[in-house]
């Protein structure tokens, strides 16, 4: 056995682990971060598999954005997970049952996939690297379904952004419009006023009687 092999079965016990103490985890911020520690897991068999792009987009997209933003709503939201984990043992065998089915279906996709010849690299392939020609796949035979799936997320964006968005009677909103209208008599009005006069002073009643 080889040191990459061995490796291999480490951050895959570890993935494994930390994908079971998600789901068992009694703390809802303990799963999170068990979540973390898989994703981390799955990026470094990603490295061992020579698919850097892959690795790196892992720990910047899900880990760096998706799973802080997670934790920081979860310790916000202070989430009681015990009415949410009610049934779990009942469920359980059920869960085992799909479970199993699905890790059966991927060892068989796996397996046919294994036992394909793949392809040996050519000289140009491996001088270039995988992230470089990934780019160049991307941005010329699959560009229109890369701007495809640009402008259906677009569309998403959009209608979250339409569906959850509600006015309220109370909020204070600025109308761009109006403040680029502005003109210098809507902010500021000189008035004339007639200067003040100082009133006479009071007499002093000590000095009166005297």
């Amino acid at each position: 056995m080889d040191t990459i092999t061995a490796l291999f079965y480490v951050f895959a016990t570890v993935l494994l682990f930390a994908a079971l103490r998600v789901i068992t985890a009694r703390s809802t911020v303990h799963a999170v971060l068990f979540l973390v520690l898989a994703f981390f897991s799955a990026s470094c068999i990603w490295m061992l598999l020579s698919a850097e792009f892959l690795a790196i987009t892992l720990v910047l997209v899900y880990v760096g954005a998706v799973m802080v933003l997670f934790l920081f709503v979860v310790m916000m939201l202070d989430i009681n997970a015990d009415s949410f984990r009610q049934g779990f043992w009942q469920h359980l065998p059920l869960a085992g049952l799909v479970g199993a089915v699905i890790a059966l279906e991927m060892a068989l996709v796996l397996m046919r996939g294994f036992q394909l010849q793949a392809p040996e690299p050519s000289a140009r392939a491996l001088e270039m690297g995988n992230t470089k020609l990934l780019g160049i796949e991307i941005y010329t035979q699959y560009l229109y379904p890369l701007q495809l799936a640009a402008v259906l997320l677009l569309v998403a964006i959009i209608a979250a952004i339409a569906l959850t968005l509600r006015g309220r009677k109370d909020s204070r909103h600025m109308n761009p419009s109006e403040q680029v209208r502005v003109k210098r008599a809507d902010r500021v009005r000189l008035v004339k006023m007639a200067p003040t006069v100082e009133l006479p002073s009071a007499p002093d009643p000590g000095g009166a009687a005297k």
